[in-house]
């Protein structure tokens, strides 16, 4: 991927709005190839997962669903060889989501309308991070995921300002019984298609409730999604190894088995 061909989704349901965005978009970055427009998160989430955009922008006031939880969905869509979960810019006529996260480079952030200047920094930045991607660098962030930046957002969209609650129990299966496990002794929770196992240090057990519905059940800074089927308990790790592949591998304290870190997430072990 060359950052002189770079694939866009917009999403926002004013019409005015959109024609701006791509109106300015051409003027500052004119090698961009909007390749679709949403008018809501619903559709963000369609068209990102039909034309697997490298860039998505995404208004944070949307019906139905706003431009947040649309990214929450965006971030957990499968990869493959040729497509990592898209860089994310979101689209806001509201100061008070500009926050520090967004200039810590987790995400960025446009205010409405689209002012050149501000749109020049955020192509550098998502120029920037798009290069290093391709050159299988690190890529620079704050230490928090992305999905901790979409739980702080996700309380403020919805006009919540109480600290969230989460998670604190699983009732999961063990052999032939039914057991409720403290999410604190979790080591890992790791998925396939039909079951998530969990897997603490003395018992392994199952549970049908998906990555994608314990990523936004889970304290983030807690757990951290290292692959879209795995979240590890961060004061569970032991280290990390790279296989012959070149693949991070997260170990965990009083286990020999090693988890698979995915390139959408090899930034939260910088340094390591």
């Amino acid at each position: 991927m060359s950052t002189a061909h770079i694939r866009a989704v917009l999403a926002d349901d004013e019409r005015l709005m959109r024609e701006q965005l791509r109106s300015r978009l051409t003027e500052v970055w004119p090698e961009l190839e909007i390749v679709a427009e949403a008018k809501n998160g619903l559709e963000a989430v369609e068209l990102t997962r039909e034309h697997k955009p490298d860039l998505v922008f995404l208004d944070i006031r949307m019906p139905g669903l706003t431009g947040v939880d649309a990214a929450r969905q965006i971030a957990q869509l499968p990869e493959d060889d040729d497509w990592l979960v898209p860089e994310i810019v979101f689209i806001t006529a509201y100061d008070q989501y500009a926050v520090e996260a967004f200039e810590q480079g987790v995400a960025d952030y446009v205010l409405k309308p689209a002012e050149r200047e501000r749109l020049q920094l955020t192509v550098a930045r998502i120029k920037k991070r798009l290069a290093q991607r391709e050159g299988s660098e690190t890529v620079e962030t704050s230490s928090a995921p992305l999905q901790q930046l979409l739980h702080k957002l996700s309380a403020q969209v919805s006009g919540g300002g109480a600290k969230p609650s989460y998670l604190q129990w699983i009732q999961a299966t063990v052999g032939q019984a039914i057991q409720m496990i403290p999410v604190d002794d979790v080591l890992f929770f790791i998925s396939d298609e039909k079951y998530t196992r969990v897997q603490t240090a003395k018992v392994e057990a199952l549970i049908r409730k998906p990555i994608k519905e314990l990523v936004d059940e889970l304290d983030p800074q807690v757990f951290w999604q290292i692959h879209r089927s795995t979240l590890v308990n961060a004061r569970a790790i032991d280290g990390i190894t790279r296989d012959f592949r070149g693949r991070q591998l997260v170990g965990v304290k009083g286990l020999t088995e090693k988890l698979e870190v995915s390139r959408s997430y090899t930034h939260l072990f910088k340094g390591m």
